[in-house]
């Protein structure tokens, strides 16, 4: 199963985070799955770090590679269709990283790994 992590997913893991649920874990480490971090996760990263809302450990140049890699996570770049499909999503939830990711694993034929409940309402396989 390819597996899209939401960015709060990537970070919970990342850091050993409790918020991160059982089923979530399990999925991620079995080796049957292939799990990716979505460049808009990334750039919703170093901006909120940038920001000033979301310390970490290094500068996202390195902490989010770093993390990747030890973590065996493979890196989703966003293609226009990506971007296209999000835009023709209805604005059932209003954060545009979020819709992209729905738009990413809609055309990637990803489950979503997302806490986030909003984010059931598309037509989108998520799972928590």
């Amino acid at each position: 199963m390819k597996l899209l992590l939401d960015t709060c997913t990537f970070l919970w893991l990342a850091e050993g985070d409790p918020r991160l649920s059982a089923l979530s874990l399990n999925l991620f480490q079995d080796p049957a799955n292939q799990a990716f971090l979505s460049a808009a996760s990334a750039w919703e990263i170093s901006l909120k770090h940038a920001l000033g809302k979301l310390p970490l450990a290094e500068s996202p140049q390195v902490y989010i590679p770093h993390m990747r890699h030890l973590h065996q996570i493979e890196s989703l770049p966003v293609t226009e269709d990506d971007s296209i499909r999000a835009g023709r999503l209805p604005l059932l939830h209003r954060d545009p990283f979020d819709r992209l990711l729905v738009g990413q694993a809609i055309g990637q034929g990803c489950v979503l790994l997302t806490p986030d409940p909003l984010i059931e309402q598309y037509s989108v396989p998520v799972l928590w």
